[in-house]
């Protein structure tokens, strides 16, 4: 049985087949006919033709927020990509999803992991994951705190092998940055930018450093005269849309330290958060955390990837995942 972890994620999904490592990562997103519901382009062929395509064609994100919004261009995305890095033979496959996953959301990524041919499906929870994939010892008597912070969502947790203590999830992640990046910028420099353009202002110059001078020059369209326009922009142009968001999501990390057993905090105040997903690339972002949280914070050698090697991990051991997985 062919054994894979799948992180299915908002903005990108991740594919982790044991034997092999990480096999695949693309976007998470198809090119469809309006008309006819047509399936055009998958993954990054589709992300590339994004705020590009005429009235008749549209693209389609079937994972918003973490969750599972359109089953079927969902459950044809997931098969595509299965046929690019399996054969067709019986397939066992870990998703990795948020913390406190509700079981209609895990009910649509069966039905979706079925559809697409998968045999025995398992979900385990981002921040168990994110753990794995960064060496992290679990054990049932010393608890570790996880932030893991992506397109749609944050969750975070502090959890041993016996379970979670406590955790939460919120609909904030890199992809609120994002939007409020073209908002920020037409407000700020008459300019009106894609999403693409967004993304790559925040991955290249997005920063947590007040000081931090790095430029980026984007393309768009005059705000006032409707010709296309650029601009070049600082870190620090775009400090604000950045830093509301990262905020907003410390500030349900410390209500939820605040409300940590005794003995859990004093582990923590040991050990630290340990910091992944994407939007953990931001410059300046551990040590924004750390000051924030007044704790340690740790970065992850490679935050975009540690959930789906942490997923690869569980899902070849089949005792751990038996401890770790969500019933």
């Amino acid at each position: 049985m062919i054994k894979l972890a799948i992180d299915f994620g908002t903005a990108e999904t991740k594919i982790y087949r044991l034997g092999s490592g990480i096999v695949l990562a693309e976007a998470t997103c198809l090119s469809v006919q309006k008309d006819t519901g047509e399936i055009r382009s998958y993954g990054d062929e589709a992300k590339r033709v994004l705020g590009k395509t005429s009235e008749f064609t549209e693209v389609v994100f079937p994972v918003y927020e973490g969750d599972i919004v359109n089953e079927r261009y969902a459950g044809a995305l997931l098969e595509y990509y299965l046929d690019k890095v399996t054969s067709r033979s019986a397939i066992e496959a870990l998703f990795c999803v948020p913390c406190a996953c509700t079981l209609a959301s895990r009910e649509r990524y069966y039905r979706v992991a079925k559809a697409a041919g998968i045999s025995r499906v398992s979900f385990v929870e981002s921040p168990y994951l994110a753990a794995l994939g960064q060496d992290i010892p679990l054990s049932e008597s010393n608890p570790v705190f996880v932030l893991d912070v992506g397109a749609g969502k944050s969750s975070m947790a502090a959890f041993s092998l016996d379970g979670i203590i406590a955790g939460v999830t919120m609909n904030v992640g890199g992809g609120n940055i994002d939007r409020h990046i073209i908002d920020h910028v037409a407000e700020k420099f008459d300019l009106q930018i894609g999403a693409i353009s967004s993304e790559k202002l925040k991955n290249t110059v997005g920063s947590l450093l007040e000081n931090d001078d790095r430029t980026c020059l984007v393309h768009g369209r005059d705000v006032k005269t409707g010709r296309p326009r650029s601009a070049s922009i600082s870190s620090g142009d775009i400090l604000f849309p950045v830093q509301v968001y990262i905020d907003k999501i410390l500030e349900y990390a410390d209500l939820l330290i605040k409300r940590l057993p005794e003995e859990v905090a004093a582990t923590l105040c040991k050990t630290g958060i340990s910091l992944s997903g994407g939007v953990c690339c931001l410059s300046g972002f551990a040590e924004y955390v750390g000051k924030k949280l007044q704790t340690e914070a740790h970065l992850a050698s490679d935050p975009v990837t540690c959930a789906v090697l942490g997923g690869g991990r569980a899902v070849g051991n089949a005792s751990l995942l038996h401890k770790i997985e969500m019933r």
